[in-house]
């Protein structure tokens, strides 16, 4: 996403968004007049952050100030994904709880935003919104769009017509180019993870569908739409997330909600 910046004055100043969902340059107009939601893919907190660890949230704490001086109210989220399998094998390494762990690190990536003067409103983390999460798959799994496989639960990419919308890539060509062996119990290759079984020795919550934990792709969805709404303004992350980690959240938000995820990518 980038910004084409033709007015310093008010909210009517014409501002343009390069919007990687349509593929081109859009006149910027938030879902509600005078307010914009931002939500930003934040880390997983399993080791000290780096300098690509800061980019995002610079560029776009940047985009959150040009709006704010331009009068509107803005909410700008950053995720903290605080379970996960690198956080559990690296508390394992450091002989730690992982509670420690990613709180420890969560600390540190805070301190080094705040050393660059980034402000964000919002640091949701992962764990506290896993009844969030477990009532999100429950809706999916209730209009068929997800099934439960052995204690874990899957999206059904193929019960959403438009996936791969984002990162321009067809379902039948993911499918073609999907490794079979991946897993017996999904019905496709491409089907991705909504909740995982427990494994002996990790933490887990307690589910209609078994003890486990989220799959990764979930935690965002049920964040952004907590606290911004289930359609809102701006979505932004690395390149590398487009597919399939943003493609997936698409797929999993419209699908529940039967409305627009995020309008600006």
């Amino acid at each position: 996403m980038t910004l084409e910046v033709r007015s310093r004055v008010s909210q009517s100043a014409s501002i343009k968004i390069y919007n990687t969902l349509t593929r081109q340059k859009e006149v910027f107009e938030p879902i509600q007049p005078g307010k914009v939601g931002i939500y930003l893919c934040g880390p997983t907190v399993y080791s000290k952050s780096h300098i690509g660890h800061m980019v995002g949230p610079v560029i776009f704490d940047t985009v959150k100030r040009y709006l704010a001086y331009n009068g509107y109210k803005v909410t700008f989220v950053v995720n903290i994904t605080d379970i996960d399998d690198k956080i559990i094998n690296q508390a394992k390494a450091e002989n730690c709880p992982i509670e420690d762990l990613s709180r420890r690190i969560t600390a540190d990536y805070q301190k080094h935003l705040a050393s660059l003067g980034v402000e964000v409103d919002h640091f949701p983390l992962a764990t506290q919104y896993i009844d969030a999460m477990q009532k999100m798959i429950a809706k999916l799994i209730e209009k068929g769009h997800a099934y439960p496989a052995s204690g874990d639960v899957y999206f059904d990419v193929t019960s959403f017509d438009e996936y791969g919308k984002l990162s321009n890539r067809r379902i039948d060509e993911l499918l073609a180019g999907a490794r079979k062996e991946v897993s017996d119990i999904k019905k496709s290759a491409a089907d991705f993870a909504l909740w995982k079984g427990a494994k002996p020795g990790e933490p887990a919550w307690e589910s209609p569908w078994g003890p486990g934990r989220p799959g990764w792709h979930i935690e965002c969805s049920v964040m952004s739409s907590e606290l911004l709404g289930e359609t809102f303004d701006i979505h932004g992350g690395g390149l590398d997330l487009v597919f399939p980690h943003h493609e997936d959240e698409i797929a999993q938000s419209e699908c529940c909600s039967g409305k627009p995820y995020a309008k600006y990518w």
